[in-house]
């Protein structure tokens, strides 16, 4: 049995019944990542030792006959905007170069707790500010079907990762696209959930309202697996959602519970921007679920085109909040040409944060400046109820919503870098579910003429996240694009 086979669901079941041993599958994912990633960047830290002691720990308890956790030594990869103790939390930024934070998030506790063996934290855009992981301060990852390309972003270590099969699964955080655009172009799944599904606790701040937390898998069923552990309450975070609001259902035994009768949202505007490969293999995925009984529904989402805009002004607003902490005196990079308070300040910030993140700041930072906050902050506030009022009507008609995850397939690395607009155009059908606050899944449905992964997106009402896994599943029945493999995979 070749390890490198078995789905992460898989490796759990074989490492519980004492089949295969945690420490064997640990062994030899390091010894992939030490001979693969120095092609493809997907790491900022390896935790060797800490991943090794996890997983004897983990073949100990199957040793002595005690039950294991459901994530039962499998080796996942994590973010490196989720704050660990045992590790360097840096968010790919040189203001936070080695930091080590004093706490774990609580998405890291439900890991560990699951017995999951955490054996890295990926690259990311610096503070996830990014759609391309270009703008890491600390390092580069490529995409593993083409190394010219980029992995997409912000969480493209993560699914780059997941992909070159350096890791089984991996968790990614999702502000505008950041988990969903990654894994389109790696040709992976990648799942946002409903905003307050999954705590918040430990995840650097960029923007407060629209950050998730949510799972990088091979297959619609690890990602429910994977969200199992980590959907759920947390009192540390105010906007966790309650049990008694939202229950957490067993997304796993969801998977199971027919959904051939689906009715379809889909809004044929949309597809005005997107590559014509892209065009085709959205379309034929949706024909694949006509063919299999589902209804197609024709909708008209008026608002959506007024995400970008939108979210450019929260998200940067939210932004320049949450980074001002980052002073020079608190924590982070502290400037060596010592002056007075202002000068620590800003030479501190000036030389740890990266182009693009200042970038971000200054906009944020106009919003909300004296003069200019109704004009632009209180409009992008009514605007976002516009469009969360848009996806409250299209769920009042289907039961979810498909399009592309992203206009292109994986771009040439350096091709947009030099005009930020094109950049963030990248995600122009993804903001929307983070500005709604809905859930919303990446699975791959085919691939362009270079064989480019392409990803088509399903988006469903608040809390549904057992039937976006469902819906997901049924398309990916017969057509399992986790069976293909990159060039680094």
């Amino acid at each position: 049995m070749d390890v490198f086979d078995l789905t992460a669901r898989q490796l759990a079941q074989e490492i519980a019944a004492g089949r295969l041993r945690s420490l064997d599958a640990t062994q030899a994912i390091l010894e992939r990542i030490d001979k693969v990633d120095p092609h493809v960047g997907a790491y900022l830290h390896v935790c060797r030792n800490h991943a090794l002691a996890t997983a004897q720990r983990v073949d100990d308890k199957v040793a002595r006959g005690e039950p294991v956790g459901p994530l039962a030594g499998v080796p996942i990869a994590i973010k490196d905007n989720l704050c660990t103790r045992f590790a360097p939390t840096t968010c790919a930024s040189k203001i936070l170069d080695g930091f080590v934070s004093p706490y774990d998030a609580h998405v890291v506790e439900r890991l560990q707790a699951a017995d999951a063996v955490i054996v890295g934290k990926t690259n990311l855009d610096e503070f996830a500010m990014g759609s391309s992981t270009e703008n890491s301060g600390l390092g580069k990852t490529v995409n593993p079907w083409d190394p010219q390309c980029v992995p997409g972003g912000s969480s493209g270590g993560s699914a780059a990762a997941v992909a070159a099969g350096l890791a089984w699964a991996a968790l990614g955080s999702d502000t505008g696209g950041s988990i969903r655009q990654p894994a389109s172009f790696c040709g992976v799944i990648g799942l946002k959930p409903t905003y307050g599904r999954v705590s918040r606790y430990g995840l650097v701040a960029y923007g407060s309202s629209l950050d998730q937390i949510g799972p990088i898998t091979r297959d619609a069923m690890d990602a429910a697996w994977l969200l199992n552990v980590i959907a759920g309450h947390d009192a540390r975070d105010s906007t966790s959602v309650p049990a008694d609001r939202a229950p957490v259902p067993d997304y796993l035994a969801a998977l199971n519970e027919p959904a051939a009768d689906v009715k379809i949202g889909v809004v044929p505007a949309l597809n005005e921007a997107a590559e014509p490969d892209v065009v085709r293999a959205v379309r034929q995925a949706i024909e694949v679920y006509a063919a299999a009984g589902a209804e197609i529904v024709e909708l008209a989402m008026p608002h959506f085109d007024y995400a970008i805009a939108c979210y450019y002004i929260l998200a940067t607003a939210e932004a320049s909040s949450n980074l001002a902490r980052y002073d020079g005196v608190h924590y982070g990079h502290r400037t060596a040409d010592a002056g007075d308070y202002v000068q620590v300040y800003t030479r501190s910030r000036a030389e740890g944060f990266g182009p693009e993140v200042k970038r971000r700041i200054m906009l944020g930072t106009y919003a909300l400046s004296s003069g200019y906050y109704d004009a632009y902050y209180l409009k992008g506030l009514k605007v976002r109820q516009l469009i969360r009022s848009d996806f409250t009507s299209a769920f009042n008609r289907v039961d979810c919503v498909m399009m592309p995850v992203a206009p292109t397939t994986a771009f040439k690395i350096g091709e947009k870098v030099a005009d930020p607009l094109q950049m963030y155009l990248a995600d122009m059908y993804t903001l929307a579910a983070n500005l709604a606050g809905v859930p919303a899944l990446s699975i791959p449905c085919g691939f362009d003429g270079r064989g480019l992964p392409i990803g088509l997106q399903v988006i469903c009402a608040p809390f549904a996240e057992d039937r976006l896994l469902r819906i997901a599943r049924l398309y990916e029945e017969g057509r399992d694009w986790s069976t293909r493999r990159p060039s680094c995979g």
